[in-house]
């Protein structure tokens, strides 16, 4: 593999690579997740309708999809380390363009190329894993690395309670300033390539041979098709509950804070519980996480005024815990059915899946709201696809290297 430990005084995986690792995906989840507390705001400021919100996480998540498999390839050829340091550089880059924004597209311009920035980070830190630690502790150490994302969401509710009294233009600037001082940190990885010793060939061989793999293609397809509802959930929490249940700003980025925290236990006690009891057929952990999620999106169409708020409080917590949590399960069951030299490519290809249905699910939640008035029939909508990928998962995937 290109992503080796050096042989002498090196220290502990677990320690500064892990970290890092882990701020990679805090800053990354920061960016994101902040302009989702502070949609109310944000909409106001722009004049945005529900529809026009969903396609600024559509621009997010296109710059995702159109990137992931070129960035897979990339990190299998050129390394951890330089794959992150480009992916902040990007991502500063977009965070830049949105705080400038005076107009519409240009923001949509900006959530493109924070896209594009972010769809390094899963391909690099999970060849990192891979690497660096063993397989008996690879879905623990999946979990831990990924509790990055919540913990970035959980400083972006703060963010949305303090777009109360501060601008959303200053705290993205300060966003923007975090992401590059981790990125200046990720020169340290740099360290850990070793040209010349991968066997995986050119970027584009690599994803030749990923395509031809079945399972892979399964697992892409029906990962799309849940995080359909994952990303929903925090596309629309805090204007649902706005709206919805009348919570007010600050409560409504509480909500999502609160479901981030929940997240951020749930990502390592999912990783550690797949590698005691799982180990080898995690897809059965991960069906029972998707299968409880659909049943707690379809309970957000009860939600209303008053008591109702405590009710989406509740499910922001239990969401936090299931359609919020599944990703180290999904990502250590990836770079399990291929060779190793392929996994950053794997990674890539699969994330590209997860991105389309990240596009395709704010529009058409946005839309169901237009079209029918109501939250009830998004949830419902949300809930059906994410369980259709469940379905698919028992039913249709077949796993295994």
């Amino acid at each position: 593999m290109s992503d080796t430990p050096p042989q002498q005084g090196d220290g502990n995986p677990w320690t500064v690579r892990m970290t890092l690792l882990v701020m990679a995906h805090l800053v990354g989840t920061l960016n994101i997740v902040s302009v989702l507390a502070m949609a109310p705001v944000i909409s106001d400021d722009l004049a945005l309708t529900a529809t026009q919100f969903g396609f600024f996480v559509t621009a997010y998540y296109g710059g995702q999809a159109f990137w992931s498999m070129p960035a897979g390839g990339l990190v299998d050829r050129y390394g951890v380390g330089r794959a992150l340091v480009m992916s902040h550089v990007v991502m500063a880059s977009g965070t830049l363009a949105l705080v400038l924004a005076n107009i519409y597209w240009v923001s949509l311009v900006g959530l493109f190329l924070m896209g594009v920035g972010y769809s390094m980070t899963n391909p690099a830190t999970g060849r990192g894993v891979l690497a660096w630690f063993p397989p008996e502790r690879r879905g623990t150490a999946m979990g831990i690395k990924q509790v990055g994302v919540p913990l970035g969401g959980v400083l972006a509710a703060g963010n949305g309670v303090l777009a109360a009294t501060v601008s959303w233009q200053t705290l993205m600037a300060w966003t923007g300033a975090l992401i590059v001082l981790n990125g200046i940190c990720c020169l340290y990885l740099i360290r850990y390539h070793r040209p010349g010793v991968s066997a995986g060939g050119k970027t584009v061989n690599n994803l030749r041979e990923v395509f031809k793999i079945p399972r892979v293609q399964q697992f892409t397809l029906l990962s799309g098709f849940v995080n359909f509802g994952q990303t929903n959930f925090f596309a629309f929490l805090t204007l649902f509950l706005r709206e919805v249940a009348h919570a007010s700003q600050p409560m409504a980025g509480f909500a999502i804070g609160l479901a981030q925290a929940s997240s951020a236990v749930a990502r390592i006690g999912w990783g550690v519980v797949s590698d005691r009891w799982y180990q080898g057929r995690r897809g059965v952990l991960m069906a029972w996480i998707c299968g409880a999620a659909a049943v707690l999106l379809a309970a957000m169409a009860f939600v209303q005024p008053g008591w109702g708020l405590w009710l989406g409080l509740g499910l922001a917590f239990l969401l936090g815990i299931t359609v919020a949590s599944f990703a180290p399960v999904a990502q250590a069951m990836m770079v399990e059915m291929v060779e190793p030299r392929l996994a950053g490519s794997a990674m890539g290809y699969n994330m590209t899946g997860v991105y389309i249905g990240a596009m395709i699910g704010p529009p058409v939640f946005g839309a169901v709201i237009d079209m029918s008035g109501t939250y009830d029939a998004a949830w419902i909508v949300t809930a059906v696809i994410t369980g259709l990928g469940t379905l698919m998962l028992i039913t249709w995937f077949r796993g295994g290297r």
